[in-house]
């Protein structure tokens, strides 16, 4: 009786991320149903000999993948399955996977849970004006405020949610318990779409005109750059919070600056141009700031969850099942 061949597999990304993403369980599991090395990754396809590399069936890449271009595809001819273990496959795959029929499927799902936790604390926090206060208080450790401002609380509040990406949808499901008004903007929306029974769909110039609290989430594309601008700032009323967990060139930063400084609007930035931003740059000194390392994507036991979802990804390509979370090339462009 002839053993069937079990797919060869390999890590691609830094070589301290498969302990990290992948529990013991999981790395039992894949090396179950792969031949698959858990204890070495690959940083560079040129310091893999030829052979090697022509018996790869399946590669589960990461943070610190070495690009995937024509010449690696040439030299990797049973490759059947690129599995992300993390966001967007941009930075590190050429178009040449789809062209040679590869199945790519990525973690971006999984990473969208905590940037959306992020999300909603922040925008609970905004409307408590937690960030004001935790500011007064360090200068005054006597403060007691009895009669505290009409406008703070979260009660009956408008939250605009500019993108229905992966993290924006979750958003706005994790607003759903709260007594909140939800607005969304997404040009690219059907008619039928689900998302229409949580959030009302508006214009971007309605959205920033009756929003107390934006959140960004909207893809980086030339069409996106600078699309939160001047015009849309100015529509905030004063006291009005951004938060951007997306990308930095999105909101035109020296803009949103100057509506800081000048009409007392607030930011909560995870993402900055450049990051990090220089010690001395003005933003980091604005009263109604917040300025966090680029945070809110998968850090710690979250990354686990993205490495379930490869686990799972890998082990329904074995099963010769469909994905769950596949990327076409057709949709790369819509996506962050």
């Amino acid at each position: 009786m002839t053993t069937r061949r079990k797919p060869v597999a390999a890590f691609a990304m830094r070589p301290d991320l498969p302990a990290l993403l992948f529990s013991q369980a999981d790395l039992v599991a894949l090396a179950d149903i792969l031949s698959l090395d858990t204890t070495a990754t690959i940083e560079d396809f040129a310091a893999v000999d030829a052979a090697t590399l022509a018996e790869i069936d399946v590669l589960i890449t990461g943070w610190g993948s070495p690009q995937i271009g024509r010449a690696e595809l040439a030299a990797m001819p049973r490759l059947g399955a690129i599995v992300h273990a993390a966001g967007t496959v941009k930075d590190h795959l050429d178009d040449e996977a789809w062209d040679r029929g590869i199945r790519v499927t990525s973690a971006a799902s999984a990473n969208a849970y905590p940037v959306a936790e992020y999300t909603l604390a922040m925008i609970l926090l905004a409307g408590k004006r937690v960030p004001d206060y935790i500011r007064r208080y360090a200068a005054d450790p006597a403060l007691y405020e009895e009669s505290p401002n009409p406008e703070i609380g979260n009660f009956n509040r408008t939250v605009g949610i500019v993108g229905a990406s992966r993290v924006g949808r979750r958003v706005i499901e994790l607003l759903q318990p709260f007594d909140v008004e939800v607005l969304l903007y997404d040009p690219y929306l059907s008619a039928d779409d689900a998302v229409h029974t949580a959030a009302r769909q508006v214009t971007l110039d309605e959205l920033f005109a009756t929003s107390t609290i934006v959140s960004i989430h909207a893809p980086l594309l030339p069409e996106t750059v600078g699309m939160v601008g001047p015009d849309q700032l100015a529509l905030l009323p004063d006291g009005a919070t951004v938060i951007n967990t997306a990308r930095a060139p999105i909101v035109d930063q020296d803009a949103l600056e100057a509506a800081v400084r000048e009409r007392g609007l607030r930011a909560i930035l995870d993402v900055t141009d450049p990051e990090p931003l220089p010690a001395d740059h003005p933003l980091r000194a604005l009263e109604g700031v917040v300025i966090t390392p680029h945070v809110a994507g998968a850090l710690g036991t979250e990354l686990r969850r993205l490495g379930e979802c490869a686990r799972r990804e890998v082990e329904l390509f074995v099963a010769g099942k469909p994905a769950e979370h596949p990327v076409t090339k057709e949709a790369l462009i819509a996506v962050a």
